[in-house]
């Protein structure tokens, strides 16, 4: 056992006597030692219940013959990180998480681990350090937030933020607004609808890393607890049987990931963790793939922003596995590969049916017949954009229009709310990527403003940045190369015709390559909006969008 270097020996009393000053016993020194990852804090609604969660893994690692030992990581709550500088802080944490999970479990030499994120960057954070660590790991998270009811309509929290839009265009009055922030987010969890955190939490079990259910069953359902329980069985299983991380999350369970991610429609966001993920695991996941599986797998659902039904309808009928029982009638899942419940594909989803073909369409009759991510090419974007082709209205996906070019989200969201911007518009928001921003905020507040002005169906709207996984609409992101290295969303002008066509995955602006080449010739790089602390350093070794968004490991 790995922690036999901790634990066992002569040499190691000095060790045991700082076990002995945290009271554990001999007997819980002769077992393994099993790290649970805990995610836990009071300010983020997707984990104040992950105390609950931690509790039960602890049990089920006991019951199983196991030593629980808990340490933590950190977490942003996205939301109250939004439209302003904390945003700024958000996907860096991915890497914090990632680095100091690494740290604690090699310097205490723990023989595995049990992972309890929820929301945004924890998820691929711990999914990153897991395919790095490959030591036996399983994945428990804290459950999606039940739908909010606002007017006997189910709502969340991209409801909220739109609802701010209706107002700012005098359609909804400041009493309406109040109910909306008093119901949407009834109570604790991942935001209830297919956001970042429910996409990545849905994806660790379509890649293999949590038990069935782990994405779907609401946070407040007490199945929530059991399962917990269960993964804290389990991982002595795993490691009983060595079956690490890497067996797991190899080259055929991240296409998995990605058929799933198509079928389910989830946030443009998985296309900056997937690779990431794959990184750590010594796999190369080149997003012109993407568009090839996706291409052959069908879009199934249209949870919001996409559609009206929530996670919790999803769970109902039959989650994540059902979705997968669905793509393998077509053979368009890979069904041999190992996962964390110890058993392979085929058989954790074998009788897992479809119950309800309104939430999750049958693989015969699907939303579209190709899946609910794009990712587009062109002069605008020539290594890749990455857009949510289930939540875009079929008008906007074959678009073209003038640029309307702001340096920052602020800047765009006045002119948003100022009633600057006006259907057709192509808004490019730029200097906001990885480099640039530093930390490529999520932009939610520019999109749901554009929906709640009534403009969703008409404007478009590109950038290096981000978007939630609660944005709808024709919104690109993750333009690569980004501005701040000269890519050229950084030579657009205003009033540039912007060509968007979705179909047929490119994105160019109508401009001669003899303009553009002028352009260039007179661009000069910005200087850094932030030069010192950690969003420095970050700035200094974060890669583009279409890589990831991965650190270099050398200056």
């Amino acid at each position: 056992m790995r922690s036999d270097n901790v634990t066992k020996g002569m040499q190691q009393a000095p060790h045991r006597s700082l076990f002995n000053a945290l009271g554990y016993t001999r007997e819980e020194l002769d077992k393994p030692l099993i790290g649970i990852v805990s995610s836990h804090n009071e300010i983020v609604p997707g984990h104040m219940n992950l105390d609950k969660i931690v509790e039960a893994v602890k049990m089920g690692v006991a019951m199983a013959g196991g030593t629980p030992i808990v340490f933590p990581a950190i977490a942003v709550c996205d939301g109250i990180a939004m439209g302003h500088t904390g945003m700024k802080y958000s996907l860096v944490t991915r890497d914090l998480i990632c680095d100091s999970t690494e740290c604690m479990a090699l310097a205490h030499q723990f023989d595995a681990l049990v992972m309890v994120p929820n929301c945004d960057k924890n998820v691929p954070g711990l999914l990153m350090a897991a395919a790095r660590l490959n030591i036996p790991t399983i994945f428990v998270s804290g459950g999606p937030m039940l739908a909010g009811h606002v007017k006997g309509q189910k709502r969340s929290l991209s409801s909220m933020f739109e609802a701010v839009g209706s107002y700012a265009a005098g359609a909804m009055s400041a009493e309406d607004v109040e109910e909306f922030e008093n119901k949407v987010c009834p109570t604790c969890g991942s935001c209830s609808g297919m956001y970042t955190a429910n996409s990545m939490n849905c994806l660790t079990e379509a890649i293999g890393m949590g038990l069935k259910g782990n994405g779907t069953i609401p946070a407040v359902y007490s199945e929530r607890i059991k399962l917990a329980k269960h993964a804290g069985m389990k991982i002595m299983e795993l490691l009983e049987k060595d079956i690490k991380p890497r067996d797991i999350m190899n080259e055929k369970a991240f296409l998995n990931a990605l058929a799933v991610d198509m079928a389910l429609g989830c946030s443009t966001n998985s296309m900056l963790h997937l690779p990431a993920i794959a990184h750590e695991a010594g796999v190369e996941l080149n997003l012109d793939i993407a568009n090839e599986i996706s291409a052959r797998t069908p879009n199934l659902c249209h949870l919001a922003p996409a559609g009206p039904t929530y996670m919790e309808d999803l769970n109902e009928a039959g989650g994540v596995y059902a979705v997968m029982n669905e793509l393998d009638k077509k053979g368009l899942l890979y069904t041999d590969l190992i996962t964390a419940t110890g058993r392979t594909v085929k058989e954790n989803i074998a009788g897992c049916e479809n119950k309800n073909p309104e939430v999750i369409r049958p693989v015969d009759n699907p939303y579209s017949e190709t899946g609910g991510i794009a990712v587009l090419k062109g002069n605008l974007a020539p290594d890749s954009g990455v857009v949510k082709r289930s939540a875009v209205a079929p008008e906007m996906l074959v678009h073209e229009g003038p640029a309307r070019v702001f340096d920052c989200e602020e800047d765009a969201i006045d002119a948003i709310k100022g009633g600057k911007i006006v259907a057709g518009d192509v808004v490019v928001i730029r200097y906001e990527g990885p480099k640039g921003g530093p930390g490529m905020r999520e932009m939610l507040n520019p999109t749901s403003a554009i929906a709640g002005m009534g403009l969703g169906a008409s404007v478009a709207l590109i950038t290096d940045g981000r978007f939630s996984g609660a944005s709808r609409g024709a919104s690109i992101g993750h333009v690569s190369p980004e501005a701040a290295v000269g890519g050229p969303i950084a030579l657009v002008e205003e009033g540039d015709i912007i060509a968007i066509n979705i179909p047929e995955n490119t994105l160019d602006m109508k401009v001669s390559q003899e303009e553009l080449e002028a352009r260039r010739a007179r661009w000069q790089p910005r200087e850094p909006k932030i030069t010192s602390g950690y969003l420095a350093r970050y700035a200094n070794l974060v890669t583009s969008g279409n890589t990831g968004a991965i650190l270099k490991n050398h200056l």
